[in-house]
C-alpha cells in the first residue's frame, strides 16, 4: 500500500518546482493566483453591503486544465467566509463550482 500523504492546503500547494498561492488584493477587488512566482489567474468581485459578488474568473491558457481555477475559487470563498460575508455568484464558473461542491451553503445559498 502506498504511503498516505496529507492533502495540501487549497491556497498554497507545492507542485514539482512550482509553488501555488492565492492572495487577496482588496484594493483591486480581486483574488490572484500565482504559480511558480507568475500570475496565473484571478477572480474579480464587487461588494454590496455584507455580500461579495463574484463577477469574473480567469486562468491563463498555459495554466489551464490543472484544476487551478478550483484552487483559486475555493480560497476566495474561504476568505470570504472568514470575513463573515455572503456570496453571490454572477460569474458562471463560480456558480458551477458552488453547484458541484458542498460546504459553502452557509455563505452562498443557490
Amino acid at each position: 500500500m502506498p504511503p498516505v500523504v496529507p492533502a495540501p492546503a487549497p491556497a498554497e500547494t507545492a507542485l514539482p518546482e512550482q509553488r501555488i498561492s492565492v492572495r487577496h488584493e482588496p484594493e483591486r477587488r480581486r483574488f490572484v493566483l500565482d504559480v511558480g512566482g507568475r500570475r496565473a489567474g484571478f477572480v474579480e468581485y464587487f461588494e454590496t453591503g455584507a455580500r461579495r459578488v463574484f463577477v469574473h474568473t480567469e486562468v491563463g491558457q498555459i495554466f489551464s486544465g490543472r484544476g487551478l481555477a478550483s484552487v483559486l475559487v475555493r480560497s476566495a470563498l474561504e476568505t470570504t467566509r472568514e470575513e463573515r460575508r455572503e456570496v453571490a455568484a454572477v460569474c458562471p464558473f463560480v456558480r458551477r463550482w458552488l453547484e458541484s461542491h458542498e460546504g459553502f451553503e452557509d455563505i452562498a445559498p443557490l
